[in-house]
C-alpha cells in the first residue's frame, strides 16, 4: 500500500502487487492493511529488555488499541479475514502455516493474554468454530488463559472425538496434562501428536519436554535428536550496523537522571572477547527451544550425567574408531573398503572432510566426524531409517519388517542399538559446554575473590552478559547477582527486565512497580510508547493487588512526577479495558 502526496497538489493512495503493477486500493486492501498493522504493533514491540529498540533506534512504537471500541474494530476485521490468515506465514517453529497456526492466530492469542479480554476472545472463536471445528484448539487455549479449565477439558474431549488426529488439539491436551503433573497422560497424547504431524518441530519438542518432566533422559535426548529443525529467518527486523554516534531529541517528560546514562550504544569495546563469542544468546526459533530443553536436562542431572546418557544413546567417535579399526584389520571385503572412502554421499549433501575440525567438549564427539558419517549407511537399518526411529521413540506404530543384516557387518556390536547424533545437536552440546565452562570460571573466580575479601570487577556490559548466561543455564540467583552488579554501575533495561522477573516470582509488589516505572520511562525515551510484556506485568499486578494499591505504590515511588505519569497511563489502560482488579 502506498500513499503519494504532492505539495502543492493532491493525495493519491494505491497498491502495488508482487509484479510491481499499480492497482487501485480497495476497501479489502485497506482492511488487510489495518489488521496487519495491529498484528505488527504487537509482534514487533519490545519485551522490556531493549533488544528490539536497540536493533532499530528511533522508530516510534505505539499501542494501536486504546479502547473497547478500537478492540471491537480489530476483532471484527480478524473475523472477516480469519480464514485467509495462513497467507501471512507463521512463527519460525512452524514449518507449514495452517488455519490455527499462523501470525494472525498468534497475534490474537497474544492480544487476549496481554489485555485479559478473555470474553471477547471466547466470543470470537465460538463464532468461528461453527464454521470449522479445527478452531476448537484456539478456543480451548483461551479458556485455559481465562482459568476456565473445566470448559477447556470438556471442549477438548468433544473436539478430539470429532478430529482424533488434529495435532493442535493434541498439543493443547498434552501441554495441559504435563502442566498438571500428569506426564503419564500427556505422554500418549504427545506420541499421537508426533504421528499426526511428524514434520513439525512443535510436536517433537512437546514429546521431549514430557520425557524431561518424567525424567526419562535417554528418550528425551533421542526425541530431541529427531526434531526437524528450520533455519531462522527474520526478514522484517534486520540487524542494522552499529551507529558511530546517536543523537535523537528527547521529550522533556522522559528525562530522568537515573536512566540518562543508559545510552543506546553498548560498550562492546570493553567486553572480554570470550564473553562476546558466546553464541547461545543469538539462537532463535527451533534452535533456541532445543537449547532450552538441553539446558533443562543439564540443570536437573548435571553435565557429567548428561555425557554418560549421551554416550549410551549416541555413537561416540572413539568407540566407532575402535570398532572400525578391528574390522579393517580382520577383513578387506567390499564393505570395509567402502567405509574408508571419502566420496560417499553425506547427510545434507556434505562431504566427509567438511566436519573434520569439529571437536567435542568431553568424551569425544557424539556426531561421528569425517569417515564415520560415511558409515551411517552400513550400520543396522534402525540406525539410519527415519521411519523406524519414529517407531522406536513414539511406540505408536507397528515395526516394519527389516531385511536381514549383512553378515559382514556383524562385528559392529558396540552400537547396534545406538543412533547417530544430528550435527546440529552435536553443535548444541559444544555450545552448552562453552556456556558451562565460562559460568564455572566466573563462579570460581568470584568465590576466590570473596575469600580474599577483594572486589570482583567487571564492566557493566560484562555483568549483563553474565546475567544472561546464568539465566540461560537456569541459575536465577546468580543471574540476579550479575544484574544487580550491572545496575549498580549504570542503568540497563535488560538487567532491570531480569530483576522484574525475580520480583514477579516472589510476588514483591513494590519491586515490580519500581522496575516497571524505570522500564516504561526508558522505553518512552526511545519513542516506544507501548510494550505488551510491560502492560501484561502491570495488569497481573493490578489483578493480584488491586488498582488502588497499585496506583498508591506508583505514586509513592521517589521519582519525578512526569516519570510516574507514564506508568499511570498503563494503569489507566487496564481500567479502560475493565481488567480484573480495577473495580473499586
Amino acid at each position: 500500500m502506498r500513499v503519494q502526496v504532492q505539495i502543492p497538489g493532491t493525495v493519491e493512495s494505491y497498491c502495488v502487487d508482487e509484479r510491481n503493477t499499480k492497482l487501485e486500493a480497495t476497501e479489502e486492501h485497506w482492511l488487510e492493511t489495518y489488521l496487519c498493522s495491529v498484528l505488527r504493533a504487537y509482534s514487533y514491540a519490545d519485551n522490556g529488555s531493549g533488544d528490539t529498540i536497540k536493533r532499530i533506534i528511533g522508530v516510534r512504537r505505539f499501542n494501536p488499541i486504546m479502547s473497547t471500541e478500537q478492540e471491537h474494530k480489530f476483532l471484527e476485521a480478524a473475523e472477516r479475514l480469519f480464514f485467509s490468515g495462513w497467507q501471512l506465514g507463521s512463527d519460525p517453529e512452524i514449518q507449514v502455516p495452517n488455519l490455527v497456526s499462523n501470525h494472525l492466530t498468534s497475534g490474537l492469542l497474544n492480544y487476549i493474554k496481554t489485555t485479559g479480554r478473555y470474553a471477547s476472545g471466547i466470543n470470537l472463536f465460538e463464532k468461528l468454530r461453527t464454521r470449522d471445528p479445527e478452531i476448537s484448539s484456539l478456543l480451548a487455549r483461551v479458556y485455559l488463559l481465562a482459568d476456565e479449565e473445566v470448559k477447556a477439558v470438556r471442549l477438548l474431549y468433544e473436539a478430539v472425538e470429532e478430529l482424533p488426529m488434529d495435532y493442535s488439539l493434541l498439543d493443547c491436551q498434552a501441554e495441559f496434562c504435563n502442566r498438571k503433573g500428569r506426564g503419564d497422560l500427556a505422554l500418549e497424547i504427545a506420541r499421537r501428536g508426533v504421528v499426526s504431524a511428524p514434520s513439525e518441530f512443535g510436536t517433537w519438542a512437546r514429546l521431549a519436554e514430557i520425557y524431561v518432566a518424567m525424567e526419562q533422559w535417554d528418550l528425551a535426548l533421542l526425541t530431541l535428536n529427531s526434531c526437524p529443525m528450520f533455519t531462522y529467518q527474520d526478514k522484517d527486523a534486520p540487524r542494522l550496523p552499529e551507529p558511530a554516534r546517536v543523537s535523537l531529541p528527547l521529550a522533556s517528560d522522559t528525562v530522568c537522571d537515573e536512566i540518562d546514562d543508559a545510552g543506546a550504544a553498548p560498550e562492546m569495546d570493553s567486553v572480554n572477547p570470550t564473553l562476546r563469542r558466546l553464541s547461545a544468546a543469538n539462537y532463535r526459533g527451533t534452535f533456541h527451544k532445543a537449547y532450552v530443553l538441553l539446558t533443562e536436562i543439564t540443570k536437573k542431572i548435571g553435565w557429567d550425567q548428561l555425557l554418560r546418557i549421551r554416550s549410551q544413546v549416541f555413537v561416540m567417535e572413539e568407540e566407532y574408531r575402535n570398532e572400525k579399526q578391528a574390522v579393517v584389520t580382520s577383513s578387506r571385503n567390499a564393505s570395509t573398503v567402502a567405509l574408508r572412502g571419502t566420496d560417499t554421499p553425506q547427510p545434507n549433501g556434505e562431504t566427509a572432510e567438511d566436519d573434520n575440525d569439529s571437536e567435542a567438549p568431553a568424551e569425544g564427539s557424539s556426531q561421528p566426524n569425517g569417515e564415520p558419517q560415511a558409515a551411517s549407511s552400513h550400520l543396522e537399518p534402525d540406525v539410519s531409517k527415519p521411519s523406524t526411529s519414529i517407531t522406536v521413540r513414539t511406540g505408536s506404530e507397528t515395526p516394519q519388517p527389516q531385511p536381514p543384516p549383512d553378515p559382514s557387518h556383524t562385528q559392529y556390536t558396540q552400537f547396534q542399538h545406538k543412533r547417530l547424533c544430528e550435527r546440529w545437536l552435536d553443535n548444541l552440546f559444544m555450545v552448552l559446554y562453552e556456556d558451562l565452562r565460562i559460568y564455572t570460571i566466573w563462579r570460581t573466580e568470584a568465590a576466590q575473590y570473596r575469600q580474599q575479601q577483594l572486589a570482583y570487577k567487571k564492566t557493566a556490559e560484562e555483568w549483563e552478559i553474565l546475567g544472561d548466561l546464568a539465566e540461560r543455564l537456569h541459575h536465577r540467583d546468580e543471574a540476579v547477582e550479575a544484574w544487580q552488579a550491572c545496575l549498580s554501575m549504570r542503568f540497563s533495561p535488560k538487567a532491570m527486565r531480569g530483576l522484574l522477573g525475580l520480583y514477579e516470582r516472589k510476588g514483591e509488589a513494590r519491586g515490580i512497580v519500581g522496575a516497571l516505572i524505570r522500564l516504561i520511562a526508558w522505553q518512552f525515551r526511545w519513542y516506544s510508547e507501548f510494550s505488551p510484556d510491560l502492560l501484561y506485568a502491570i495488569r497481573k499486578l493490578i489483578e493480584d493487588e488491586g488498582a488502588v494499591k497499585t496506583r498508591s505504590i506508583i505514586q509513592a515511588t521517589p521519582l519525578p512526577q512526569h516519570i510516574l505519569d507514564l506508568t499511570h497511563q498503563y494503569a489507566a489502560l487496564c481500567a479502560a479495558f475493565r481488567s480484573s482488579g480495577t473495580d473499586i
